[in-house]
């Protein structure tokens, strides 16, 4: 999750991502320097809820808030043409799709299983998996210059699917860990992020001058309610840290770079090109790590929110990464549109 997309480059995606920094749109430039800077960020606020846990603790019942401020701030940046790629180019948002919400929430069951994790953090794993992709993932696609129109549609359309496929699937896979009330979950998706979505889109519709003016503040208001959830779930989590960290941090690693590899596979064997399936990958790797750990905090015990903490700081280090080395061999495909 974390910074709103870079929006403007979704108009002209064959172009935009190799638009000289000097040239770019105020919310672009805002949204580099966020995912650039994010990590270090997050890194910062989880120090300091972990020795100052009294203060993260304060925050903790508002984390809810953060998080609908988050996804609100997701639909400001949103627009139609968003939604009509789906007609455009369905197949290739539908594999996005498909292989969010099957190939994370089995991989994290998988992991689990494999590293044999107590039951908190077991379902910890299996909700980031389950949760829809992350608003990041449209920055680092920017950055690699894969197709970031597609990329901002999966996020969108996957994160409007998530109040129904996010408690089905942590139910299905995450039951036989924890009792899992998938009903009340769903209610609290639709609240924190459903309603905040919709609501950040009617608004941009309705007043596009006003909000095209504090688009730049957006990726910055991302990156600060994000901080503050993290605060949150590791003040309460403390303990699960210093036992369990080092086992966790290899749980969140193994996943992410799993996402990454099995999503641009999954295109390519269904004959996607190669900037689209270098798009999925980075959309299946890159989840919504805020909603993931604001729902295992409120669901569960405080150290199910652990990995949602810890992926949300590795998955933007990894996708910088990852946008790096897919840059340098962009060329070869920049007449892959597909």
């Amino acid at each position: 999750m974390t910074p709103s997309s870079p929006h403007p480059t979704t108009k002209d995606t064959a172009a935009a991502p190799g638009t000289p920094s000097s040239s770019l749109s105020p919310e672009d430039r805002s949204a580099r320097i966020a995912v650039t800077v994010f990590p270090v960020l997050i890194l910062a606020a989880a120090v300091f809820a972990f020795f100052v846990p009294s203060a993260g603790q304060a925050l903790a019942p508002f984390t809810a808030i953060f998080l609908g401020i988050i996804m609100f701030a997701m639909g400001l940046t949103l627009t139609v043409p968003d939604f009509a790629l789906v007609a455009r180019r369905p197949l290739p948002v539908l594999i996005g799709i498909v292989a969010q919400y099957l190939i994370m929430p089995l991989i994290g069951l998988g992991i689990a299983l494999l590293l044999q994790l107590p039951p908190e953090l077991a379902v910890g794993v299996i909700l980031v998996g389950s949760a829809p992709g992350g608003t990041s993932s449209n920055v680092i696609a920017y950055l690699a210059k894969a197709d970031t129109a597609l990329s901002v549609t999966m996020t969108s359309i996957s994160t409007l699917l998530a109040p129904l496929l996010t408690p089905l699937l942590t139910l299905w896979l995450a039951g036989s860990y924890l009792p899992v009330d998938a009903g009340a979950m769903a209610m609290s998706i639709v609240k924190m992020v459903l309603v905040p979505v919709l609501g950040g889109l009617v608004v941009r519709l309705l007043l596009s001058r006003l909000v095209d003016t504090v688009l730049p503040a957006l990726p910055w208001v991302s990156v600060a309610g994000i901080s503050l959830v993290i605060i949150a779930v590791v003040s309460g989590s403390t303990e699960a840290i210093v036992s369990a960290g080092a086992i966790v941090l290899l749980a969140v690693v193994l996943h992410n770079g799993a996402g990454y590899l099995l999503g641009y596979w999954a295109a390519r064997l269904l004959r996607q090109g190669e900037r689209a399936a270098r798009t999925t990958s980075i959309e299946v790797g890159m989840q919504n790590s805020g909603l993931a750990a604001t729902l295992a905090a409120s669901a569960f015990a405080p150290a199910a929110a652990l990995p949602a903490a810890v992926f949300s700081i590795w998955h933007n280090l990894s996708g910088a990464l990852l946008a790096t080395y897919y840059r340098r061999s962009a060329e070869k495909h920049q007449g892959d549109a597909s």
